[in-house]
């Protein structure tokens, strides 16, 4: 049997779920029964939001139009840039991809971004047009703008209508005629790739593999390369989507196996397992590893489930190899971990999938950016958390990543945008008209796209805009570091560095937002943004007011007087040695990364 093994890419909302969602419809691949919407994307959290989290692997049998029996292995891979590293992955177990283009929207920024992966890993690039039922679609100008933007030949390009089925048999024909057969020697011994692994609590892990050399048995022992440790193999299978069981695993497939792999440690995503008796000689190139570029504070509610969350963290890792995390404590909210990301929605799915998965309640601090700090000593340190930043009399400069955005949009929401940009410190270094749409590229600094920028991207384009960036370099600044401080103490979870223009902006939105949600004693309590022992913004809860002269009716006021002056030294008594404890619905308000 012959076999293809495939990706679909493509940028967000082009239809690569759909289109999936078909081929397994002409390869019969679901019974009537089980079938779906978005069959492929597994996790509750994929459907609920619409958008592909995990690369997803399949085997489909079809028969082409000359009779002969093809394997296709499809991996369908998410298109957000927070999933890029998913879509690395599964192209390394590929020797071909399917690139999706909207055929109203064009190529967008992910589409480029995607493009250029399967060019650095040297596949074949099959271009499908979809949605060419909708009625501004505009096949052949996507077909150009394939051609002029990404660069590559788009004349045997297939238009399709994913989701009413129009013309998908002409994707699996093309599949066969222009994406390349896998090569690999069955006599040859074992070289497999670990792609993707999860952990069950029965089996152990599990590790995703795509055999390259030799083949994979139920009995056999195999060696993980890294660590050097052997196990023997209990099960091999194929996905179909869920685990199907075969005899075994040969040259060119995709599949999984299990070994009764308990410590996590024991494998990496992009390991080379091979056979412990007759080794292969050449390991497969691994992954680069993941840089993470936003990092979050994660912190149980209930500081008892501290151990819990640990294991959690580890078997999450296991599955998700761009998260990375390592302890740390605040004196607000207790043990804890300093959690590494790809960015913002990358940090909020973690956030879902820790709490759903495992069953956590979990406080997220604000996220933030790697800083690089030279010291006057010399030194050159990184952080990640702004109250690790050192004193302003040792600190020579604070340095911020700088990344190069590029923005994909319609002519007309142009000035918009670039006065957006231009608000975020962005300064501009091209522009490009690509037919009827226009291309900015613009430096920024990686901090000031954080939080709101993409929402905004949206809202001003319509909708129509795209998005995506490349890390640059460290860039120094005039950035501060913005203390907290609730009844003049300083609390460490709330801190963030902040671009001194800014500072004032920034510790107005914290304060206000504290003074709504911490609640009122019975002295008053000021909440401070503080550079340096400064004060720049500050809000009042106002005390609970007992009416102490309700008693006194008529006669002398200095009777009134005396009273409210015993109440006024009680209550700054009472500020002195008061605690004010500030609630979890306070860090959870502030530190919700809305502002």
């Amino acid at each position: 049997m012959r076999i293809r093994n495939f990706s679909i890419i493509a940028h967000v909302d082009h239809g690569k779920s759909t289109l999936a969602d078909r081929i397994l419809d002409l390869t019969e691949t679901v019974s009537v029964r089980d079938r779906k919407d978005q069959m492929l994307d597994t996790l509750e959290l994929e459907r609920e939001r619409g958008i592909t989290i995990k690369a997803t692997p399949i085997r489909l049998h079809y028969t082409g139009r000359d009779g002969i029996a093809y394997l296709f292995n499809l991996i369908d891979t998410p298109g957000h840039v927070d999933f890029n590293y998913e879509v690395s992955r599964a192209l390394r177990a590929c020797e071909g991809v399917i690139l999706v283009v909207d055929a109203s929207q064009g190529v967008e920024a992910q589409t480029i971004q995607n493009a250029y992966l399967a060019f650095d890993n040297g596949l074949e690039i099959l271009p499908v047009i979809n949605k060419i039922d909708l009625p501004n679609a505009d096949p052949e100008g996507a077909i150009a703008e394939l051609e002029e933007i990404v660069g590559i030949p788009a004349d045997h390009a297939v238009k399709v209508s994913a989701k009413t089925g129009e013309n998908v048999e002409a994707v699996l024909e093309a599949i066969i005629e222009l994406l390349p057969e896998p090569t690999g020697d069955p006599s040859a011994p074992l070289r497999s790739l670990i792609f993707d692994a999860v952990y069950d609590s029965y089996q152990g892990v599990i590790p995703f593999i795509r055999v390259f050399d030799g083949s994979l048995r139920r009995g056999d022992v195999v060696r993980i390369i890294s660590t050097g440790k052997a196990f023997e193999v209990d099960q091999v299978g194929f996905f179909q989507p869920e685990p199907a069981v075969s005899d075994s695993l040969g040259p060119g497939e995709v599949g999984w196996f299990t070994a009764s792999i308990k410590d996590i440690n024991d494998t990496q995503i992009g390991d080379t397992v091979t056979s412990a008796g007759n080794p292969c000689k050449d390991i497969i190139p691994g992954f680069k590893p993941a840089q993470p570029v936003v990092f979050s504070g994660l912190y149980p509610t209930d500081s008892e489930d501290y151990g819990r969350m640990r294991e959690a963290l580890e078997k999450l890792s296991l599955n998700d190899a761009a998260f990375t995390f390592e302890p740390e404590t605040s004196e607000a909210l207790g043990f804890g971990f300093r959690c590494g990301f790809l960015g913002l929605l990358h940090a909020d799915i973690v956030q879902a999938r820790l709490e759903r998965e495992f069953g956590l309640n979990l406080i997220a601090t604000a996220p933030a950016v790697v800083y690089e700090i030279k010291t006057t000593d010399g030194r050159i340190r990184r952080i990640q958390n702004p109250s690790e930043l050192p004193p302003p009399d040792v600190t020579e400069t604070i340095s911020e990543p700088y990344v190069m955005m590029s923005v994909f949009s319609p002519e007309e929401y142009i000035g918009g945008i670039m006065k957006l940009l231009q608000d975020r410190r962005g300064v501009m270094k091209d522009m490009v008209y690509h037919g009827r749409r226009v291309e900015l590229r613009y430096e920024v600094p990686f901090g000031e796209i954080l939080y709101d920028f993409h929402d905004r991207l949206k809202s001003l384009s319509r909708g129509y805009a795209s998005m995506d960036y490349d890390f640059l370099d460290y860039r120094p600044g005039s950035l501060v570091r913005l203390d907290i401080l609730v009844n003049e103490d300083k609390v460490d979870a709330l801190s963030v560095i902040a671009h001194r223009d800014k500072a004032y902006e920034v510790g107005r939105k914290i304060v206000d937002k504290m003074a709504t949600v911490i609640p009122r004693q019975l002295f008053a309590v000021p909440i401070q943004a503080a550079i340096s022992g400064k004060v720049v913004a500050r809000a009042t809860v106002r005390a609970f007011r007992k009416d102490v002269t309700a008693k006194c009716y008529g006669g002398d006021i200095t009777r009134k007087r005396k009273l409210l002056e015993k109440q006024k030294k009680g209550k700054a008594r009472m500020k002195q040695l008061g605690s004010v404890e500030v609630p979890q619905e306070a860090f959870l308000a502030v530190l919700s990364g809305d502002e």
